[in-house]
C-alpha cells in the first residue's frame, strides 16, 4: 500500500503559491509549470489540483486532465522549441523513479541526436526559464 499524501510536497506549495513557478498552463483541474532542472529545453511538468500522490491514489478523471493537459503542451512544446519529437514520463514510488510525491507528468520536447540531460543534474538560469515560459504560452495561444 503505497503511502498517504503529504500536502507540504514541493508541487503542493506551488498550486498554493509558497513556491515560485513558472506557469505554463493552468485550468480549474491542472497546473503546469516548467521544470527548474530540465532534462531538455521547455521541460514542462503538468500536475493535478487534486491531492494524489501518483497513479495509484488519483482518480481515473483528475488523471485524464493530466493526461489532456499533458497532450496540449506536446503539441505546443513541438511547435515552442521547434522539436523533433517529444518524451512523456510519469513515474510512481521509489520503485518506480518517483522523487516528488505528487503526481506528475513530465513532457520534454527533444531534438534529434541530442541526449536528455540526467535527471535533476543542473539548475536553469531564470532568464531561460522566463524565455521558455514565454515561447510555450504563445504557442499554446
Amino acid at each position: 500500500m503505497p503511502a498517504a499524501y503529504d500536502s507540504n510536497n514541493p508541487f503542493a506549495k506551488i498550486l498554493r503559491g509558497e513556491f515560485p513557478s513558472h506557469k505554463v498552463y493552468e485550468n480549474e483541474h491542472v497546473l503546469a509549470f516548467l521544470d527548474i532542472m530540465p532534462r531538455s529545453p521547455g521541460h514542462t511538468l503538468v500536475i493535478p489540483k487534486a491531492p494524489a500522490r501518483n497513479i495509484l491514489d488519483i482518480t481515473a478523471d483528475d488523471y485524464a486532465h493530466v493526461a489532456r493537459a499533458a497532450h496540449k503542451i506536446a503539441a505546443a512544446a513541438m511547435t515552442a522549441f521547434n522539436a523533433d519529437g517529444i518524451t512523456v514520463q510519469q513515474f510512481n514510488e521509489p520503485a518506480g523513479g518517483q522523487v516528488v510525491f505528487h503526481l506528475h507528468m513530465h513532457v520534454m520536447p527533444r531534438k534529434d541526436g541530442v541526449a536528455l540531460l540526467p535527471p535533476a543534474s543542473r539548475k536553469e538560469e531564470v532568464k531561460v526559464l522566463e524565455d521558455n515560459a514565454t515561447k510555450l504560452i504563445a504557442a499554446l495561444g
